[in-house]
This record gives structure tokens, sequence and C-alpha cells, in this order.
């Protein structure tokens, strides 16, 4: 009855809400999808500038002398050359590298200087975290203060060093100087302390002394750390220059970096070939990739792979 007399005064009756449905064409982009639209190009651009030095290097190691000095940042080799490479396996005749012995000095110096890292880092590392004695708490910031000298500072006492100890010229100064670092056991250190104290004290309860305690119960835990450790000790070896500058000066014993300065400083002295040197830089390069690419499923884990039963 309401309707009918609010048809004959003229109203006209409510119409029902149509909701408006944007099609895909319109609607924004959501937030989360452009936040990972920008991130991942970041990331790209990122990844380009930091690869990009090391592209360069290799492609102008196929290049000749002439095109590297005229299209120093090319990427394409025009035409392609391999002169440096054929220098540095050593078939050119006409320009003689050590190349291999530097190899092998570098490989016998890196593998020696990562494992005694490995077993004394991890030894100082649970004996700081673990053990309680006299002077533990000096001993601790000695290590720490350590990593507040400079590299540097520390040439000329070296040198003085291993010349008194009849050690100058030799693999014993090479490496046993470098047996040991700061960084390393702080980071054993902090992997020993977050394994829970009472998987210690059960093993004491079944017999196990300190050593079999860190040997069979801790140490596996800290995995991660020892991978850490590893690829650091590696790295910071392989590519250690100054030390060896000033613990040898016999061409027979030259590392990798020593032999290339060296050979930069002497044989091409004055002159430019840039395949050359990025050659040698390149071939120095591969060996770290490896051991990164080989370890990087260690690496990136978490530390958390500890646990009680």
């Amino acid at each position: 009855m309401s309707g009918l007399l609010d048809r004959r005064r003229g109203a006209r009756p409510a119409r029902e809400a149509v909701p408006v449905v944007l099609t895909d064409r319109y609607s924004p982009l959501p937030r989360k999808v452009l936040v990972r639209v920008i991130g991942y190009g970041l990331l790209t651009l990122g990844t380009l500038l930091y690869l990009g030095p090391f592209l360069v290097q290799v492609a102008t190691s196929f290049k000749t002398d002439a095109d590297a000095v005229g299209n120093p940042v090319s990427l394409i080799p025009s035409p392609v050359s391999m002169a440096a490479w054929e220098i540095v396996a050593g078939s050119n005749p006409a320009y003689s590298v050590p190349v291999f012995r530097w190899l092998g000095n570098s490989f016998v110096v890196t593998i020696s200087v990562t494992l005694g890292r490995l077993i004394i880092d991890s030894l100082a590392g649970y004996a700081l975290a673990r053990l309680r004695f006299r002077g533990r708490a000096v001993v601790f910031a000695g290590v720490v203060a350590v990593l507040a000298v400079p590299g540097v500072v520390l040439l000329i006492p070296k040198f003085l060093v291993l010349n008194e100890l009849g050690m100058f010229d030799s693999y014993s100064g090479m490496i046993l100087p470098l047996f040991c670092d700061a960084v390393g056991i702080l980071l054993m250190k902090t992997a020993f302390e977050a394994v829970p104290a009472e998987l210690d004290e059960a093993a004491r309860i079944d017999g196990a002394g300190v050593f079999r305690t860190f040997w069979s119960v801790i140490l596996p835990l800290v995995r991660p750390a020892l991978v850490t450790v590893t690829i650091l000790s590696f790295q910071g070896s392989w590519n250690e220059f100054t030390h060896f500058l000033v613990a040898t000066s016999n061409p027979d014993l030259a590392t990798m970096n020593l032999g290339i300065a060296r050979l930069t400083a002497g044989d091409l002295q004055g002159s430019q070939q840039f395949p050359l040197k990025l050659a040698l830089a390149t071939l120095s390069t591969i060996p770290i990739a490896i051991v990164y690419v080989f370890f990087s499923r260690y690496f990136m884990r978490s530390g958390n792979a500890t646990g009680l039963k």
C-alpha cells in the first residue's frame, strides 16, 4: 500500500547498489609485488656493478695489446687473441713465466695455513669458550687487541724475527706466522658458546676427557663455523702479499700474487701488456671462486644446528 502511494506521489524506487569491479588493466600493482620488483632490480644492478670489473678482466685477457689499450672496457675482444694465455701456459718460448711454480707455492702455503688455522683456531676458541683457567680474560683481551693493530706496522718486526730465527727464505717462515688469526679464534669461540653446556656435562659423566669432548661431541656441531674459517683462511692466505714480501726474496718461493707483482715491476716495468696481466689475475681468482662455490651451501647455513637429545 505504501509503495503504491509512493508511486502516485512520484517517488522513485531505490536502486540496489551495484559493486564496481576494476579490471586487471586498471588495478594498481600490489605493494608487495612492487617492493619485490624494486628489490630484484636493485640486486640485479648491484650484481652487474660487482661482476662488471671481473667480466672486463676476463675479456681483456683474450684481447691483443692494441685492442686492450684502444677499448679497455669492451666485453667483446676484437680480434680474439690467445697470446696472453699461451704465455701463461708456458707454450710461448719467447717469454718464460714460471706460473706453475707460483701456483705450486701458493697451494702449499695456502693449504698448510688453512689446516693450521682450523686446528689452532678451534682449539683456542674452545678453550676460551669452555675452559676456566686463570688469565682467560687477559688472553681474550689480547686476541681482541690484535685486531686493532695494522698489519703494516708488523712488517719490519716480522722480518727481524724471521731473520733472527733463520726462517727467512723458507716455507716455515711463510707458513708458521700465519698459522692462527684473531678473527678465526673469535668466530670459533662464538660458535662454541652457542652449543649448550649440558652436552659437555653429559660427556664428562660418560667418562670423556676434555679433548674427547671437544673432538667427538662439540666440534661436529659447529661445522658452519669451521667452513667459514676454511673459506676466510683460504682466501686470506691465497691473497696474502705483504707477509710473503718480507718473508722471502727467493724467486723459487714466490707465490702467485708475489710473482705477479714482481713480474709487473720487473720484466713488465714500463710496458702495458694488459692482456697478460689480467690473464694472470684471472688465473689467480679461479681457485678462490672454486673453494667458495664448493663450500657456499655450508657457508650459508645457520649455526642453529645444535640441540639436546
